[in-house]
C-alpha cells in the first residue's frame, strides 16, 4: 500500500485549482444560453457571433497587436540589459543601472501607471506628442515587460559556456558575428521564454493600459472587466477560450524550438570539446 504524500497532493491541488476555472470557462463557452450561468445545451452560436462583435473583435486585435510589438521590443531592450550585467563587470553607475532595471518588477502597477500619464502629459505639452493610444500603451507594456526579460536573459548568460564564444574570436570573428552567430542560439529558450512572458503579460494587462489609453485604443482586458460589471456575456467565454488556444500552441512551438536549439547546442558543444581533445592528444 502506498504511503500518502502530502507534497504530491498540494502539487495536484494546486493544478487543479489553476486550471478547473479553465476548463469549466472552455465548456460553458458551447453553451446554448444567454446566461453563462445556466447551461441549455451544446452550441457553437457565441464563436460565431464573435464576428458580429466589431467591438469586441477590435479590442482583440489592438491587444494582440500591442503584445506583439510588446513582445519583440522588451525582448530587445532586455536582452541589452542582461548583457550589460552579466558582460560589463564594473563600470560607473552599475548599481544604480541594475535597480532601474529590476524596479518595475517590485514597483505597484497603479504607480508605474500614474508616472507614465504624467511623463506622457508633460511630453505632449512640451513635445505635442505622443497621442494616448496603442503607442503610449505599448511604451507603458515595454517598459514593465523589459525587467522580466532581462532577469531571464541574465540567469541564463550566467551560466553559460563561453568556450565556443572565446574559440570564435580567436578563430577572427567580429565581436557582433560571435553575438548572432554563437551567444543568441545558445541563449535562444531564455529569449523565446522573455517573448512569451511579454506577450502573455502584455496581454493581460489592465492597470498600466487604464491609465495610458485613449479614446478607441481600449484593449481586451479592458473590454472584459467593463462588460463584466454589467454582467458576463458568452461571447467574453469564447474569446477567452480561443485566447487559452492561441497561447497553448505558441507555447508548445516555442518549447518545440527551444529544444532543438538546446540539442543543437549541446551537441555543437560536444563536438567542440571532442575537437580540443583529440588536438592535445595529437
Amino acid at each position: 500500500m502506498r504511503r500518502f504524500n502530502f507534497s504530491n497532493f498540494m502539487l495536484w491541488l494546486g493544478l487543479v485549482f489553476i486550471y478547473l476555472p479553465m476548463f469549466i470557462l472552455v465548456i460553458y463557452s458551447f453553451n446554448a444560453g444567454k446566461l453563462v450561468t445556466v447551461w441549455e445545451g451544446w452550441s457553437t452560436h457565441w464563436y460565431a457571433g464573435l464576428l458580429n462583435n466589431k467591438q469586441l473583435m477590435g479590442a482583440v486585435g489592438r491587444s494582440l497587436e500591442i503584445a506583439a510589438y510588446t513582445a519583440i521590443s522588451a525582448t530587445a531592450l532586455g536582452t541589452l540589459a542582461a548583457l550589460v550585467l552579466t558582460r560589463i563587470k564594473h563600470f560607473r553607475g552599475r548599481t544604480l543601472f541594475g535597480g532601474m532595471v529590476t524596479a518595475p518588477l517590485v514597483m505597484p502597477e497603479v504607480i508605474t501607471g500614474l508616472s507614465l500619464l504624467l511623463l506622457f502629459v508633460a511630453m505632449q505639452q512640451l513635445i505635442g506628442g505622443p497621442e494616448k493610444g496603442m503607442i503610449t500603451i505599448w511604451i507603458a507594456h515595454t517598459t514593465f515587460c523589459t525587467a522580466y526579460v532581462a532577469i531571464i536573459v541574465a540567469s541564463r548568460l550566467r551560466e553559460l559556456d563561453r568556450s565556443l564564444e572565446e574559440a570564435a574570436m580567436d578563430l577572427g570573428a567580429r565581436p557582433w558575428e560571435v553575438f548572432f552567430l554563437i551567444t543568441v542560439p545558445m541563449i535562444l529558450p531564455s529569449l523565446a521564454a522573455g517573448a512569451m512572458m511579454s506577450f502573455a503579460m502584455s496581454l493581460d494587462d489592465l492597470v498600466l493600459a487604464s491609465f495610458v489609453s485613449g479614446p478607441g485604443s481600449g484593449t481586451l482586458p479592458m473590454e472584459i472587466y467593463s462588460s463584466v460589471r454589467l454582467g458576463v456575456k458568452p461571447e467574453i467565454n469564447a474569446v477567452a477560450s480561443l485566447i487559452l488556444l492561441f497561447v497553448s500552441l505558441a507555447t508548445f512551438i516555442a518549447w518545440f524550438i527551444g529544444r532543438k536549439a538546446e540539442e543543437k547546442r549541446n551537441k555543437a558543444l560536444a563536438d567542440y570539446k571532442a575537437a580540443e581533445k583529440a588536438a592535445r592528444q595529437y
